[in-house]
């Protein structure tokens, strides 16, 4: 079985890695992917928070007792992050299309260059 420590660190290396791309890189594109992977990051170490090793997902049945299952509401937080994630994905993905539409680029500095 993996240890906790490593669900830890990749969801620390995911959130590090979508901030760099959200902080240097000037496409419009690169940015929302780095955002979509730190959402990703945020989601995995909400999870491994909530986890406890050696009980089963909360799910009423035979043998399961409320001692042996893990804490739903992390669960719940990140199904609920997930549908804000995406919901906030297609609506910047939607304006950076308008964007390109209007300026022709989706450089972030260029498109601040073109509006002043």
């Amino acid at each position: 079985m993996i240890h906790i420590s490593v669900y830890y660190f990749g969801a620390i290396s995911l959130i590090l890695i979508g901030l760099y791309a959200v902080l240097v890189k000037k496409n419009l594109l690169k940015m929302l992917i780095g955002l979509s992977i730190m959402e990703t990051g945020v989601n995995l170490l909400l999870i491994s928070v909530g986890y406890i090793s050696g009980r089963s997902a909360p799910i009423l049945s035979e043998g399961v007792g409320p001692n042996q299952a893990v804490d739903p509401i992390p669960q719940a937080l990140v199904l609920t992050a997930i549908v804000i994630g995406v919901a906030t994905t297609a609506m910047a993905l939607s304006v950076a299309i308008i964007l390109y539409e209007k300026y022709g680029t989706l450089n972030v500095e260029e498109i601040r260059r073109l509006r002043g």
